[in-house]
C-alpha cells in the first residue's frame, strides 16, 4: 500500500516521509488523540494509542500491513486515556514512557468495576447532554458535541479495556538507533501534565508532540510556567512539521501559538490580579478573538483558573 492518505472509521492515516506517518484522528469516532508511527529499518515505532482498543487494533493492523514489519516500540507521551487507553492492543511489545508518566498511568487510570465505570460515564454523558440542550453559545456547543460522542465511545468500550502499564522508562532524554533512521525521545518537563514527552526525528526534521503543542484547541494546563518552559526549549530544536496531540497537522510556528496563548492567560490573570479585580470578574472575562473558535469543553475559562491559582498567592503578599 503506498498511498499518502488512508482513511479508516476511526482516523486518517497521512504519510509523511517514507516510513513516517501520521494518524490523525476523527472527531468522536474512538480515537481522539492522533498518533503515529515510524519504520526505523527492521521494526516499527508507535507513538501513542488512541483512546480505543477498537481504533488501536485499526492503526496496529495498518502499520503491520503497511510496513510488512513488526511492532518493536510503543511509546506515551503522557498518562491521559486518550493517548494510552490503546496500550492492551500492544501488550506483546515494549511500551516506554517517562518514569513519572508511568507512575500517574498506574494511580489515576484505574478500572475496578467495569460496571461501575459504565454507570459513572452513563452519568457524565447524562450530565452533558443536559449542559448542550440549555447551552446557546455555538463554540460552546460544539465543545459539548465533541465531548459527547468522544465519551459514548468510551464508554462502549469499557467491557473490553485494561489498563496496559509501560514497561520501559526514561527520564529526559532516550535515542533508538534503528538501521534506516533514529528516533528520539524527550522530557524536558511537564505543564500539561506533570510529566509530557515528544518523539523527534532530527533528519526528517518532523516532531510527534502530543499535548505540547495542540490545534485549535485549549490545551487543560497542569502549571501555566512549566509549560511555557517546556515549549521554549522545544522551540530551539531544529523542527519543521509537527503532529499535534489533537487537531491537523502543523508546522513549528504552532509552539509560538502556543507560548502566546499561555503568555496572554498569565498577563490577563497578572493584570487583574494587580488592579485587585475580583475572582468572579476574571472568570467572567472571554476569550480574545484568536482564540475565540478554539474548542475545548470550558477550555477557557478552566485555564483562567488555572493560572489564577497559580498565582494568586503571589499578589495576597504583595
Amino acid at each position: 500500500m503506498t498511498t499518502s492518505k488512508i482513511q479508516t472509521p476511526y482516523f486518517t492515516l497521512e504519510k509523511l516521509e517514507d516510513g513516517v506517518y501520521a494518524a490523525i484522528a476523527n472527531k468522536g469516532e474512538g480515537a481522539m488523540g492522533n498518533s503515529g508511527f515510524i519504520d526505523i529499518g527492521k521494526e516499527i515505532v508507535i507513538f501513542d494509542t488512541f483512546t480505543t482498543p477498537a481504533a488501536a487494533r485499526e492503526f496496529r493492523r495498518l502499520a503491520e500491513e503497511i510496513t510488512q514489519k513488526r511492532i518493536k516500540y510503543v511509546f506515551n507521551s503522557h498518562y491521559h486515556g486518550d493517548h494510552t487507553f490503546g496500550n492492551q492492543i500492544f501488550k506483546d511489545v515494549t511500551i516506554i514512557s517517562t518514569a513519572k508518566t508511568r507512575e500517574l498511568h498506574r494511580d489515576k487510570n484505574i478500572i475496578i468495576d467495569s460496571n461501575q465505570e459504565m454507570e459513572e460515564m452513563r452519568n457524565y454523558l447524562d450530565h452533558l447532554e443536559e449542559r448542550l440542550e440549555a447551552e446557546r453559545i455555538p463554540i460552546l456547543r460544539v465543545s459539548l458535541e465533541n465531548q459527547i460522542k468522544e465519551m459514548k465511545k468510551v464508554h462502549d468500550s469499557i467491557p473490553e479495556l485494561q489498563i496496559v502499564l509501560p514497561n520501559l522508562t526514561f527520564e529526559n532524554r532516550l535515542v533508538l538507533h534503528g538501521e534506516t533512521r533514529s528516533v528520539e525521545f524527550y522530557c524536558f518537563g511537564g505543564g500539561h501534565t506533570p510529566s509530557d514527552a515528544f518523539l523527534y526525528l532530527p533528519k526528517e526534521k518532523i516532531a510527534f508532540m502530543g499535548d505540547i503543542v495542540l490545534e485549535n484547541l485549549h490545551p487543560p494546563i497542569y502549571n501555566s510556567q512549566e509549560f511555557i518552559d517546556n515549549l521554549i526549549r522545544i522551540s530551539k530544536l531544529d523542527i519543521q512539521r509537527i503532529v499535534p496531540g489533537h487537531g491537523n497537522l502543523v508546522t513549528n510556528s504552532q509552539i509560538d501559538v502556543m507560548l502566546n496563548y499561555l503568555h496572554h492567560l498569565t498577563d490577563r490573570v497578572s493584570q487583574a490580579l494587580e488592579k485587585r479585580i475580583q475572582w468572579e470578574e476574571i472568570l467572567a472575562l472571554e476569550a480574545p478573538e484568536e482564540y475565540s473558535t478554539w474548542t475545548g469543553l470550558d477550555g477557557y475559562k478552566r485555564n483562567l483558573k488555572t493560572v489564577y491559582n497559580e498565582l494568586k498567592g503571589t499578589y495576597t503578599l504583595r
